[in-house]
């Protein structure tokens, strides 16, 4: 019985680990450095955007980027932690990956607290060297 138990963590451990190729490791970098600059409240976020990005939240609100300059300049809404807890999808089609994950987020949005899990699709394009995110659509996931 042992030995099953020993196998089944064996498979669990390498089963679902995934190998990820270099472009899918610096998009992962990249969604981690925008997970941490908008937790800190970094200005730096804006030069991860494309000029037409668009952000569509889980209560239906949308934004542009003048919207979210606006919106994050205000600290209308401020993030105490945002963690990822799951990709679940990367696709690539020339220069442009979409990517689904799943997050925990907490914080204030316009001084109330606010908790929530999301899953997200980010579209990514490749401009010149660097990822830019151009398109966000989160919608919450209810236990």
């Amino acid at each position: 019985m042992r030995f099953f138990s020993i196998l089944f963590l064996f498979c669990c451990a390498f089963g679902y680990s995934q190998n990820y190729s270099k472009q899918e490791k610096k998009l992962l970098s990249q969604t981690a450095k925008l997970d941490s600059l908008m937790q800190n409240n970094d200005s730096k976020i804006l030069n991860l955007f494309e000029p037409d990005v668009s952000f569509g939240h889980s209560n239906g609100w949308i934004q542009n980027l003048n919207d979210f300059k606006r919106d994050f300049t205000s600290k209308k809404v401020v993030y105490r932690e945002i963690k990822q807890t799951e990709v679940s999808e990367i696709k690539k089609l020339k220069n442009t990956f979409s990517i689904r994950r799943k997050i925990k987020v907490s914080g204030l949005y316009k001084n109330q607290d606010f908790e929530m899990n999301l899953s997200l699709l980010e579209i990514w394009i490749k401009n010149r060297s660097e990822w830019k995110l151009w398109s966000r659509q989160s919608v919450e996931i209810k236990p």
